[in-house]
């Protein structure tokens, strides 16, 4: 082991790994440090019990970067498989397809409801609600407050935890940009006459078809990237909860302070440090205090639970998820993981569902015990009509703390401080992937963070912004088609920086 390593990464997540995988294949001195003793991938890990493989919150691969596909298919060159898409929504009683189709949309909602949702939809483009700052005021001026109230409220309060008006606008222009009403009709209309795509045809933000996916989930893929990292020389080292960071001015090198799963102390040095942990926990750690310690503790995160229903064979459900946008249910989704591969299914057999309730760490849901938690869950799955929770034989809980960064009204702010503050003061610490920027990044683009950044670090000067992926890059949901396309495209990499 050196003394002083180039880079130390704090996570093995996609971000983590995708840097310290692009650091270790040229040549340079990486090492990563994990808190979870067993799991590499953060939440794109697969988790496993009783050989019944399950995501957490499920991970499709798709990307337009030719970089990014070309890291998948350099770690599990022989290892995907092509999984159709298909998804639904539940809602007061009834399925819809999402995408939607056109004609069982209209059957479902009725033809009142939906003159009324086309007239709301009328009113919201005749009248816009000028420079919208809350998701409420930005989904109402595309899709009218009809189509809000059924589509998007319910399910975002479930996953979010608090009021329409209190997300920020951010959250729904970065997550749903691109998907029109008028698109999103056409779509449906050619969904439900059966009309295919052209070839040629551009593909819409969310209505993609198919998408590939590790035949064992996607902890192969973040296993393998550990692998072939440590072969070209790169550390990991699993268990390790980081408690302290310190920065000597002088010799421009940092300090990182590790507790081990029995209680033992290391200490690091490092002349980079890449942070892919909470923004909050970081800041929290360091010492001397930044003085945007206080813009970080003000920064929430949205925590989620996983209860897995493994079930006697039922009639086949297509779906690989189904949001369920119902309120008299507090699950918010929930997976069917023999769709997203039946190799997820130890047995072959069973069907095995996950149901994903949304909440916060501390709160009712999060302390509930497993039983209570499995008895909830069999109750709300025989209201939604996928399972009979008689036929349930087996289940367990898993639990994820700090799933997803929250986009409140002040977020923006406190990031843009500390932003600031380690520009100056830490030009040698690294903020990368979802929760390490607090960004709402898919796991393509929590990965371009992490190499760019690398490479960054290769190059010894900033030659990309980090934090213009998944603003700037032309970034889509294209499915396999798009990563097809990708292997014969021009890079699409963020902006150098001038």
């Amino acid at each position: 082991m050196r003394d002083i390593h180039e880079t130390l990464v704090i996570g093995a997540g996609p971000a983590g790994l995708a840097a310290a995988y692009t650091l270790a294949k040229n040549g340079r001195d990486v090492l990563v440090l994990e808190q979870d003793p067993v799991y590499v991938g953060g939440i794109s890990r697969t988790a496993n019990y009783k050989g019944f493989l399950f995501d957490i919150g499920g991970h499709r691969f798709f990307s337009k970067s030719k970089e990014i596909v070309d890291f998948w298919n350099e770690i599990l060159p022989d290892d995907f498989i092509e999984r159709p898409r298909l998804s639904r929504i539940f809602y007061r009683g009834k399925f819809y397809a999402y995408p939607l189709k056109a004609f069982e949309a209209l059957r479902n909602l009725g033809l009142a409801e939906s003159a009324r949702c086309m007239v709301s939809f009328g009113f919201a483009k005749l009248f816009p609600i000028k420079s919208p700052r809350s998701f409420h005021e930005w989904v109402r001026n595309q899709f009218g407050e009809r189509l809000f109230g059924i589509f998007f409220k319910t399910y975002t309060e479930k996953v979010w935890g608090m009021g329409c008006d209190e997300i920020s606008a951010d959250w729904a222009a970065q997550r749903i940009k691109g998907l029109s009403l008028g698109a999103a009709i056409v779509d449906g209309l050619r969904r439900s006459l059966g009309i295919r795509k052209s070839a040629g045809g551009e593909g819409v933000k969310t209505l993609i078809e198919s998408f590939r996916y590790p035949r064992r989930g996607p902890g192969m893929m973040w296993e393998a990237a550990a692998r072939k990292m440590q072969a070209f020389g790169g550390e990991l080292r699993m268990g390790r909860s980081v408690e302290k960071l310190q920065y000597d001015e002088t010799r421009k090198l940092w300090s990182v302070t590790a507790r081990r799963g029995d209680g033992e102390v290391e200490i690091f040095q490092a002349r980079h440090v890449m942070s892919s942990a909470p923004i909050r926990e970081l800041i929290n750690a360091m010492e001397p205090a930044p003085l945007s310690l206080f813009n970080a503790r003000d920064l929430k995160y949205r925590d989620f639970l996983t209860v897995v229903l493994i079930g006697h064979p039922q009639k086949e459900l297509p779906d690989n998820w189904i949001y369920i946008h119902d309120p008299s249910v507090k699950v918010g989704r929930v997976q069917n993981f023999r769709s997203w591969s039946p190799e997820m299914i130890a047995d072959g057999v069973s069907t095995c569902l996950g149901l994903e309730y949304f909440c916060f760490e501390g709160d009712g849901l999060w302390t509930s015990s497993d039983d209570a938690l499995i008895e909830l869950a069999k109750s709300e799955i025989a209201k939604i009509g996928i399972m009979n929770p008689d036929d349930a034989f087996d289940a367990c809980v898993v639990r994820q703390p700090k799933a997803y960064p929250v986009y409140d009204d002040a977020y923006a702010q406190n990031v843009e401080a500390i932003r600031r503050e380690i520009a100056m003061r830490f030009p040698s610490l690294h903020l990368i992937g979802r929760n390490g920027m607090h960004k709402y990044n898919n796991q393509d683009h929590a990965m371009m963070t992490g190499m760019l950044t690398a490479l960054n670090i290769v190059a010894g000067e900033s030659l990309y912004d980090v934090w213009s992926v998944n603003e700037d890059a032309e970034y889509s949901e294209s499915g396999v088609s798009g990563a097809r396309e990708a292997l014969s495209s021009e890079r699409l990499v963020p902006r150098k920086v001038a």
